[in-house]
């Protein structure tokens, strides 16, 4: 919906800088084109861009409550402020705009920072308690709305995306080589950790609090009045908890009516509201469900492109037929990918591991052109419906355990073991033999303090929430905490969309939806050797049987071998010898010899199970040279 800024000083006798704020939210114009607003009060200061979706009219922010005491910033939507709105009222709360965005300053004053357990929605707001000098940060259960802070120069600073907080004066630029460490290892970087040393992101279903609750005779604060606190994670029941007993027809009129209220809550707008069309199963479920809720004409759009064993553009078109919508295609050539990657990497403002972001810049670039601000898209199902190969070797490796194992398998036990408390669980890699790959990729200086910040000498995740679980449920919580919200939805989703001033939304994130998937059993999730199982089976009398028969279909664009390929002159620079070597961070011996390899003829890169090292190193370039770390 919009993007949000702020700053808040230690001192209470320090003014915030209007220009500074001001500053701040034009580097967000592109999260919000419609309209801005700045709150000033003495030592803390609210910026806020707006996309204008709800209550186009009155809802502009910041909003306050009825005397001003209590101030809110919030980028996204409450899909249940309706019904907040009403008991409110009853409790006597007064309201003065239509926006979604007003109950929560009442709500914060019935409930203080517990409001949070009262939310459905997709959001990163602050608010800002005049009486008690409180300020209070908070991003949605999921984690689809991004929220960054630091604390710097007696203060701290937040925004909806970093670059906004890298306008503060003087604040350090500095790469963090713990979070580049797991962008090589993980799905991508890991909340709270950044590309930036000392720039913090707000973990998925957590809040910061910033109060003076030690001394409270005094009025001003430092760095521990900030506080970081968890309010919701994914909860699986263990293995042993799980009943097993509940029939496959109640388990999906379970789901249906779930994700049909999901779809229903996210089509609330005052704007006109679209969907994306893959041609896949998820996407095209999206699509049905909305032509039931609506009988309207709603635009759809899809990416065609011109390599024809990736082009989904047939089963599209015939989803758009099946549910009669106002059907748009942009058509992607490959040669696309090297004019858009900077700018993918600007606004994901990490370095990438695929190209396939400047693929989904273009498609929010379509919905753009058409003059939609909304759409409704399929990420999240795979991660809930067991919806990856992994999930299928994982119980094949648990029916066919050996207890045989060399030096190097124990070696990599131990790391398992530290990393998911659980030696026998294997996620993406070898990370024994991986982290030798690593250290042979980093610059002698970097790998000469491996040890430092080695992404896999500290737990990812708290150990006990994937403790007795099933392995289908172990799987998914980790896909879960690695992958949603700082990989498919920052990169892919929030701000690839937001690139062009679009707000996607995702229904099979609704928080209902995920507290009716977690109940499933495992053998509806993945049965026979097939992924999504019980959603395959529910989407059989909601979808044409040229979707549904459809083999599962992983997309991926072309990685760095076909840049390498395209000799383009800024990329051939960047990978150089020398520019490798002047920025220090990677070894160019061994730049020079993936570059070698990755041209060879014949050689091919399978993404789905491979990295693309290549392309982790041009794209950290390309971050080095936007963000101007030296």
């Amino acid at each position: 919906m919009c993007g949000i800024n702020g700053i808040l000083h230690f001192e209470s006798d320090r003014k915030v800088d209007f220009n500074l704020i001001k500053k701040m939210s034009n580097t967000l114009i592109h999260r919000g084109p419609d309209d801005e607003g700045i709150y000033i009060d003495g030592s803390v200061g609210l910026g806020f861009r707006r996309l204008s979706i709800i209550d186009l009219e009155t809802g502009q922010q910041p909003i306050f409550n009825e005397d001003r005491s209590i101030s809110c910033v919030c980028n996204g939507e409450i899909f249940n402020y309706k019904r907040l709105r009403k008991e409110l009222e009853s409790r006597g709360h007064q309201f003065k705009t239509n926006s979604d965005v007003e109950v929560l300053p009442h709500l914060y004053e019935e409930m203080g920072s517990e409001m949070v357990h009262r939310l459905v929605g997709q959001f990163a707001f602050a608010i800002y308690d005049k009486r008690e000098q409180r300020l209070l940060l908070a991003r949605d259960h999921v984690g689809i709305a991004p929220l960054f802070y630091t604390i710097f120069d007696k203060s701290l600073i937040f925004a909806s995306e970093i670059k906004a907080i890298l306008t503060y004066p003087e604040i350090p630029r500095k790469v963090n080589l713990t979070t580049l460490d797991q962008i090589l290892t993980f799905p991508g970087p890991v909340s709270p950790n950044t590309m930036f040393e000392g720039i913090h992101s707000v973990p998925a279903g957590h809040l910061v609090l910033v109060e003076n609750s030690l001394n409270k005779r005094s009025r001003d604060l430092n760095e521990n009045s900030v506080k970081l606190k968890e309010y919701w994670d994914l909860r699986y029941p263990k293995a042993d908890e799980i009943d097993s007993n509940q029939s496959e027809a109640d388990c999906i009129e379970k789901i249906e009516r779930a994700l049909l209220k999901a779809v229903e809550r996210r089509l609330q707008a005052d704007v006109p509201v679209g969907f994306y069309l893959s041609g896949g199963l998820d996407s095209s479920l999206i699509a049905s469900f909305i032509s039931k809720i609506q009988k309207e004409k709603r635009h759809s759009f899809s990416i065609g492109f011109t390599e024809s064993n990736i082009d989904e553009s047939r089963y599209q078109k015939i989803m758009a037929d099946y549910v009669g919508s106002l059907h748009h295609e942009t058509l992607f050539d490959w040669n696309n990918i090297s004019e858009r990657l900077k700018q993918a990497v600007y606004h994901a403002e990490t370095p990438l591991k695929e190209s396939y972001d400047t693929c989904s810049i273009a498609l929010s670039e379509l919905v753009r052109k058409n003059q939609i601000k909304v759409v409704l898209t399929g990420e999240g199902a795979d991660e809930l419906f067991a919806g990856y190969v992994g999930y299928r070797f994982d119980l094949e490796r648990q029916n066919s355990y050996s207890s045989v194992q060399d030096v190097e398998q124990m070696l990599d036990r131990e790391i398992r073991e530290r990393v998911w408390g659980d030696p026998d669980f294997l996620y993406e890699r070898n990370f024994y033999e991986f982290n030798e790959i690593k250290q042979a990729i980093y610059s002698e200086e970097i790998a000469g303090s491996f040890n430092n910040f080695d992404c896999t000498r500290n737990p990812i995740i708290k150990h006990e929430r994937i403790t007795d679980l099933h392995p289908v449920h172990k799987r998914s919580y980790v896909d879960f905490k690695l992958r949603i919200a700082d990989h498919l939805l920052a990169d892919h989703g929030d701000r690839a969309a937001f690139a062009n001033s679009v707000e996607a939304r995702y229904p099979f994130l609704d928080i209902d939806l995920i507290d009716v998937v977690k109940t499933l059993p495992p053998q509806l999730l993945i049965q026979g050797g097939m992924e999504k199982y019980i959603l395959k089976k529910m989407a059989l009398k909601h979808l044409p049987d040229a979707i549904t028969e459809r083999k599962k279909f992983a997309f991926v664009a072309p990685g760095s071998p076909y840049l390498l390929h395209q000799k383009i002159e800024w990329i051939e620079d960047l990978l150089s010898f020398e520019t490798i070597k002047r920025q220090g961070y990677f070894n160019p011996h061994t730049v020079e010899n993936l570059k070698k390899i990755y041209r060879s003829d014949g050689f091919t890169l399978s993404q789905t199970f491979e990295n693309d090292l290549l392309m982790i190193i041009l794209t950290f370039g390309v971050f080095l040279d936007l963000f101007i770390i030296k």
